[in-house]
C-alpha cells in the first residue's frame, strides 16, 4: 500500500491508484497487457514520474471555484486547488483561474443552466493555453467573454480562447471558437522534431514518455532494412510517427480522417523538411483505396475504440511486412489481436503515461508468420 499524495484522493474521479505502491501499478498493468494480449514472451515496462506529469487537464467550474468530477457521482464537482499529477505549469494556471474567478458563473449539468462550463488547460513544453468553453444558450454569454478577455490580459498563458458548446453537449473541445490572446496552435518537441497541433485537438499529455515511446518505436524500426520501403502511419494525426521516422523509409503516408489534423500535419511535413512524408485525410475504413507501395510496414495509433474490423481486413489484405500497434484501451486490444490471424507478436511494451490510474499505452511488434 502507498500513501496517496493527494488530499482528494478518493473522492476525485481523476485518479484510481495512489493508494497502491508504483512498483506494484506497473507490475499490474504488464500482468493486465500479458493477459490481453497473449504474449507469453518479455514485456519491457517505461515509466516515468508517477506525479507532476499531466500537460492538460479539464476542470470544471463549480459554486465557489473550480475542480473535477466527483467519483461516482456525474453532477458533483470537487473543489481541487492543485492537481498532484499535473505538471508546474498548468497547476499555476489553474490557481490563476481560481483566482480571477471565485464566484464564477458556472454551469450546472443537471438543469443546464450557467455559462462557464471548462477552462481546458494545456500545458506542453513549449507552450500553454486555457480554452474557456462556455454555455452558448447562456444569456450571459458576452459577459463571460468580457471576463475571459480582462484574464488574459495578465494570465501567464501565451494562448486563450472561448469555445461555444451547447448545453446539452458535454464535449469540451469544439470547432466553434474564437481566439481571445494569441494563436490557436501549440508547440510541441519530439525527438528534436517540431510539431504543431490544434489547442482543439488531441496530443498525449506525458510528454516525457510520449517522447520515450516514439524513441522506442524509432529504434524498433532501425532493426529492420526499411531502406526501399514504405510506411504507413495509420490514424495519423499530426503526422508525430511518420515524420519521426521518415528518415529510415523511402516514402510515408501518414492517414488521418479529421481534416484540421491532416492540415496540421501538412505544415509539420513541411517545417520538419521530410520530403518523402504525404499526409492523406482518410477514413480508416476506405484503407483499401489509399495506393501504398510494397514493401510495406505499419504503425498503428488507433483511438480508444481500437480499428474497425474492415480496417482490419483491409490492412491484412495489404500484407504488410511488420505491424507496429499502439494501444491506449487494452480490453480494445484483446478484441483487436486475435483478427490478425496471420501475424505474431514478436515483442511488446508498456509506456506509463498515465501513473496513478489503470490506464496505460502498449506497442505490440507483429510480423507475418512465414
Amino acid at each position: 500500500m502507498a500513501e496517496p499524495k493527494c488530499k482528494f484522493f478518493g473522492k476525485c474521479g481523476g485518479c484510481a491508484t495512489q493508494h497502491v505502491d508504483y512498483e506494484l501499478q506497473l507490475k499490474n498493468k504488464e500482468e493486465v497487457l500479458r493477459n490481453a494480449s497473449g504474449h507469453t514472451g518479455n514485456i519491457q515496462v517505461f515509466s516515468g514520474d508517477p506525479y507532476n506529469y499531466r500537460n492538460r487537464m479539464d476542470p470544471h467550474f463549480r459554486k465557489g471555484g473550480i475542480g473535477f468530477r466527483e467519483k461516482g457521482r456525474f453532477g458533483s464537482i470537487v473543489d481541487v486547488n492543485e492537481c498532484k499529477i499535473s505538471n508546474k505549469k498548468l497547476n499555476e494556471l489553474l490557481k490563476e483561474v481560481r483566482d480571477h474567478w471565485p464566484e464564477p458563473d458556472y454551469f450546472n449539468p443537471i438543469d443546464h443552466t450557467g455559462t462557464l462550463r471548462y477552462a481546458v488547460i494545456r500545458t506542453p513544453q513549449n507552450d500553454s493555453s486555457i480554452s474557456f468553453v462556455v454555455n452558448q444558450d447562456s444569456t450571459r454569454v458576452e459577459e463571460a467573454i468580457q471576463e475571459v478577455k480582462e484574464f488574459a490580459r495578465k494570465t501567464t498563458a501565451n494562448n486563450i480562447l472561448v469555445t461555444y458548446m451547447p448545453a446539452k453537449s458535454d464535449m469540451s473541445i469544439g470547432s466553434d471558437y474564437i481566439v481571445i490572446k494569441g494563436k490557436d496552435m501549440l508547440e510541441e518537441t519530439l525527438l528534436g522534431k517540431t510539431f504543431y497541433y490544434s489547442v482543439q485537438g488531441f496530443f498525449q499529455n506525458n510528454h516525457h514518455m510520449a517522447e520515450e515511446m516514439h524513441r522506442y518505436v524509432n529504434e524498433l524500426l532501425k532493426t529492420y532494412d526499411t531502406s526501399q520501403a514504405h510506411l504507413l502511419d495509420l490514424y495519423g494525426g499530426v503526422g508525430t510517427f511518420g515524420i519521426i521516422n521518415s528518415d529510415l523509409f523511402k516514402s510515408v503516408t501518414t492517414l488521418e480522417s479529421f481534416q484540421g489534423c491532416t492540415d496540421s500535419a501538412v505544415e509539420n511535413i513541411a517545417l520538419n523538411g521530410a520530403k518523402n512524408v504525404e499526409a492523406v485525410c482518410k477514413d480508416a475504413k476506405l484503407l483499401k483505396n489509399v495506393e501504398l507501395p510494397k514493401p510495406l510496414y505499419v504503425i498503428t495509433d488507433p483511438p480508444r475504440a481500437g480499428m474497425h474490423p474492415k480496417t482490419i481486413r483491409q490492412l491484412q489484405d495489404l500484407d504488410p511486412e511488420l505491424i507496429i500497434y499502439i494501444s491506449c484501451n487494452v480490453k480494445q486490444l484483446a478484441k483487436d489481436m486475435p483478427k490478425f490471424r496471420d501475424y505474431d507478436i514478436k515483442s511488446a511494451a508498456i509506456f506509463d503515461l498515465f501513473p496513478q490510474t489503470n490506464h496505460m499505452e502498449s506497442v505490440l511488434e507483429l510480423v507475418k508468420k512465414r
